[in-house]
């Protein structure tokens, strides 16, 4: 399938290996070493969320469990609680009780954010919350920042550690008032992913303080992730940081008009009906089944890739995709994908 344009960000010739390499290519000089792009890369991290230390993982699943076995031996617990859609839980095969032998606690409406009340009801002690930023699954909803400093100042009330899931920090950060470093001061502890709105290959940083931090390199090398050789992940995550970090919030402005063409249209609508960031979905009058194979055909006969997969809801006349907005999507007018949406059914 040639895909030539797309709207997601996880696909589209801007992925390919091709123009991966053309880009590093470009970057690359012969005066570059194999350590230096990975120690640059840790540095401008941990300066941009306002933490003493950040430190280099080759996947995100991997630094967040070992930010969490970090603060389950620092406090002695084993627990931890998060929301019932947490990517640790869906996403990571329960990695984090198969590996590391932690308890989770689902906790909250599984379709609505986490609250401080909803944390107070977990009757054992913790050794962390979890707190992702935007929320993916239900839409990229984002706590307000005063929900956020009561949710993480309950957290270290009650002896745990506050953790940010921030695979999508660097978005959600448009959706509020505050800097990178006055969201991250709520925490003890940020990841951050590489590879969504930076559009890099693979690769995570966990920031903290210097002495968490040191405790996870410990668990990183235990874990088979000090790989030698990271500089290609880190030099495309370093492009990332300067090609789309600074066009944040105008892919924020296009997620905003994009939903506000779909929902004018009448055929679908998103949720949130204005998006807090550049990620919204997408709620279809369709079944799973439907929407994929009318996807699939879209792009074969157009090269136009509207999303990378379909989600199911309860009522199955009904399902939903995923929109994340990056430099690929802004080949697309609103309108244009308001249409694409709407064309969905004539592709079946």
């Amino acid at each position: 399938m040639d895909v030539r344009r797309s709207l997601s960000n996880h696909a589209g010739s801007r992925r390919s290996p091709h123009e991966i390499l053309r880009r590093l290519a470009d970057r690359v000089t012969p005066d570059t070493t194999t350590d230096e792009p990975v120690r640059e890369l840790e540095e401008r991290v941990a300066t941009l969320l306002g933490k003493p230390r950040a430190l280099f993982f080759p996947s995100g699943t991997m630094a967040q469990q070992t930010a969490l076995r970090v603060h389950a031996e620092r406090t002695g617990r084993h627990a931890f609680a998060g929301h019932p859609q947490s990517h640790l839980h869906v996403w990571e095969n329960q990695g984090y009780s198969a590996v590391h032998g932690l308890r989770f606690h689902p906790v909250g409406d599984r379709n609505a954010l986490l609250t401080r009340d909803d944390l107070a009801a977990v009757g054992e002690p913790l050794a962390a919350v979890v707190i992702e930023l935007p929320q993916r699954d239900i839409g990229g909803l984002l706590p307000t920042f005063e929900d956020l400093a009561a949710q993480t100042k309950w957290a270290r009330e009650n002896g745990a550690a506050a953790h940010c899931d921030g695979a999508r920090l660097w978005e959600a950060q448009t959706g509020y008032d505050a800097t990178l470093p006055e969201i991250a001061s709520l925490f003890d502890t940020v990841y951050v992913s590489l590879y969504k709105g930076l559009e890099g290959v693979r690769g995570a940083v966990l920031a903290g303080d210097a002495e968490t931090i040191a405790h996870a390199e410990v668990w990183r090398r235990r874990l088979g992730g000090a790989i030698v050789d990271a500089w290609p992940l880190a030099v495309i995550a370093l492009m990332g940081m300067d090609e789309n970090l600074p066009r944040m919030r105008e892919f924020k402005a296009h997620a905003q008009a994009i939903a506000r063409a779909i929902n004018e249209d009448g055929f679908a609508h998103t949720t949130p009906e204005v998006p807090s960031t550049p990620l919204f979905h997408v709620h279809l009058p369709m079944s799973r089944e439907e929407a994929q194979q009318a996807a699939r055909n879209l792009a074969e006969d157009t090269g136009n890739k509207l999303f990378l997969y379909a989600r199911s809801n309860p009522d199955p006349r009904r399902c939903s995709f995923e929109v994340s907005v990056g430099i690929s999507a802004l080949e697309f007018t609103p309108r244009e994908v308001a249409e694409l949406v709407r064309g969905l059914p004539k592709r079946i």
